[in-house]
């Protein structure tokens, strides 16, 4: 059996009545919110609804079009795994089976609105099931990479107080290994084929779970999601979304950076993990009607991703630039893209080289974008818009963006500074709640009449930004964000580091990678160098999630005498960058 159904099951499941709450009371009236409203609301010009809920709102909309004929009945989610399985669902079989899948998160599973659930799972159709039932059902999902490793999950499931875990096989014994330390996880929830002692079958209680169900009807401030988000120092914080940010905030970003239309099939690369999968792979493409397009693929391999491109109708693609990088090293021109228009990208800085080869090759633009897990797209290269090699594009509505110095003073262009985004009087709704459990993080956000976003970038003339690097430590590596002092901490528990500090560094491929620079302790001073490198990437790889690992380490005698680890790290990172 395989992980899923096949299409043939599919087809025997009929579709549902609609669910009972498809209208808001707004203004004391009745009345459907269409596309046109979400995009007024998203550009300010309208007041948010006091409730919403993307399942009911959005998803459940484009089921009745295809089922009054207004909207063919098209795939909605299409999903390959490149060994010929495949599933297709329209916005009716996806309404359907997600209002089981509620069923099974209410009733077996017994989780009530409000309650927190990590959905740990890679590309596999039950994750977008996942994510729907949450809405439907008022559950806050928060989404995690498969590379996490025991100790990331255990802190997570604490933090957070998670009441469920849903994942897969390959991260059950990562689980069983920390669930003993948390008190408020009631139910794990399997996606698999096969049965496990003490874990729910999610696979055998959706065959079975009843076909009706009715959507809850979530305030539109209500939370949604939590995004675990890496910073300088200390454990990654939880950045708490509400139903309107994800479910609204991102209407414009998929009409003109994603420039999306509803016959549009898009194949968004992101980690399931990551806030820019539900940004291109939810909430902006479903927005539009448009086509989410997944492959199962769970490491990058080039011929797999072009093959894919030339084999299926994939019109809008985007992806970190580490996969352009390496894409660009084909001979791009042998292959006849099926259908392919508009090329996106973000996560990390896109070089101009790159976006040059692109062109050349294939005759299309690389269109970048910026953004934050707690705001959203901030500035993006948009069509009919000039790009300029190198830049992130210019400021997307509805933000108001601007470089400001360390006192919230707005700089001249040219000038370096902190990218920033003005605020009003009212707090954007399609900003982040806060940072749950840490007051002081969340006020440290806002400067004056700011947010700052903490990353350092400059403004010409005719409004384009540059990013120049974090205001902090983090790293951007292949779009992943890493925090220095997670490295750190597992480096440390290792008996060969006396002290460590973890740094950026330039990289061809990844743009930048990890750099460890290492004080050994006396007994492994004259160890083989290489070996120890190797010793220590593996120690972290298996402390920490796999992508955090230094894959540059050097041993130094001493580290810079400072006070602060940022300020050891600054020095350190400058000198890596030929910037000493």
């Amino acid at each position: 059996m395989k992980i899923f159904f096949r299409s043939q099951m599919l087809r025997l499941i009929w579709l549902t009545k609609p669910s009972g709450r498809c209208f808001h009371r707004d203004h004391q009236l009745w009345v459907p919110l269409t596309l046109d409203d979400f995009e007024a609301i998203n550009r300010c010009e309208r007041s948010l609804p006091k409730n919403f809920n993307f399942a009911g709102d959005v998803l459940d909309q484009w089921s009745r079009k295809e089922k009054t004929g207004e909207r063919p009945a098209s795939p909605a989610l299409w999903w390959v795994n490149g060994k010929e399985d495949e599933v297709k669902w329209s916005f009716g079989e996806l309404g359907s089976l997600s209002r089981k899948a509620a069923n099974v998160l209410t009733k077996p599973c017994g989780l009530e609105r409000g309650d927190r659930v990590a959905v740990i799972l890679p590309r596999i159709p039950e994750w977008w099931l996942i994510i729907v039932a949450c809405m439907r059902t008022g559950l806050v999902f928060m989404p995690g990479t498969t590379q996490l490793t025991a100790k990331d999950i255990l802190y997570r499931l604490r933090a957070s107080k998670a009441k469920c875990i849903v994942t897969s096989e390959e991260v059950i014994p990562a689980v069983e290994s920390i669930v003993s330390e948390c008190p408020d996880l009631k139910t794990k929830l399997l996606v698999s084929p096969h049965n496990r002692s003490g874990w729910h079958s999610f696979q055998e209680l959706l065959q079975t779970a009843p076909a009706e169900h009715s959507c809850v009807e979530t305030g539109s401030q209500e939370p949604m999601a939590i995004y675990f988000t890496s910073g300088t120092t200390g454990s990654p914080k939880m950045a708490q979304h509400s139903q309107s940010s994800l479910g609204i905030g991102y209407t414009l970003c998929g009409r003109y950076w994603l420039d999306l239309k509803s016959s549009d099939v898009i194949w968004n690369m992101s980690d399931t993990g990551w806030i820019k999968a539900a940004i291109g792979s939810v909430f902006s493409t479903w927005l539009q009607g448009a086509c989410v397009f997944a492959h199962q693929m769970a490491h990058f391999d080039a011929d797999t991703f072009l093959d894919t491109l030339t084999t299926y109708p994939i019109t809008t693609l985007c992806s970190a630039p580490t996969v352009y990088r390496m894409l660009v090293q084909k001979d791009l021109k042998r292959y006849k893209f099926k259908k392919l228009r508009h090329c996106l990208t973000g996560g990390e800085p896109l070089n101009p080289e790159v976006l040059e080869q692109w062109k050349v090759q294939t005759g299309l633009e690389l269109y970048e974008g910026y953004g934050q897990t707690e705001v959203g797209i901030i500035c993006a290269n948009q069509k009919g818009q000039e790009i300029k090699p190198g830049s992130m594009g210019k400021g997307v509505l509805p933000y108001d963006v601007q470089i400001i110095d360390e006192n919230g003073n707005i700089l001249p262009p040219g000038k370096e500074g902190e990218i920033a985004l003005r605020l009003t009087s009212t707090r954007p709704f399609c900003f982040f709640s806060e940072y749950v459990d840490n007051p002081e993080k969340t006020a440290a956000t806002v400067r004056g009449n700011f947010y700052v976003t903490g990353d350092r970038g400059v403004m010409d003339s005719d409004g384009y930004f540059w990013f120049v690097g974090r205001a902090d430590d983090v790293i951007i590596s292949s779009g992943y964000r890493i925090g220095p002092f997670e490295v750190e901490s597992a480096l440390i528990e290792h008996p060969a580091v006396v002290e460590s500090a973890v740094v950026s560094s330039p990289d061809p491929i990844r743009g930048e990678v990890v750099k460890a620079f290492v004080v050994l302790s006396a007994p492994f001073k004259s160890a083989n160098p290489e070996k120890l490198t190797l010793e220590l990437q593996d120690h972290v790889k298996k402390s920490t999630a796999p992508y955090k690992y230094p894959r540059k380490v050097e041993f130094v005698q001493e580290l810079p005498k400072t006070i602060t680890g940022k300020i050891k790290r600054n020095v350190l990172r400058d000198h890596e960058w030929g910037r000493t």
